[in-house]
């Protein structure tokens, strides 16, 4: 997913994104050591969508953009 299209979604979705991706990662992984992981890119991928997805949560934290309401987001959809 592209760092636009997390901008796009509550602060609480994207902490309920972030610990799916903590979760999937450490399955990945745990696949990758055991040798059951075919597709070797997924993890990479997983890792640069929690970098983005971090990236997006840390912009609202310290203010240079805001984050979609709860308010805004039911007004918009």
């Amino acid at each position: 997913m592209k760092a636009t299209e997390y901008r796009e979604r509550t602060l609480e979705e994207l902490n309920l994104m972030l610990r799916d991706l903590q979760q999937d990662i450490f399955n990945l992984r745990f696949q990758h050591a055991t040798g059951q992981l075919d597709n070797i890119s997924r993890l990479r991928m997983a890792r640069r969508d929690l970098a983005r997805l971090k990236t997006v949560i840390r912009e609202h934290e310290i203010g240079i953009r805001a984050v979609v309401s709860k308010k805004e987001a039911g007004a918009a959809g």
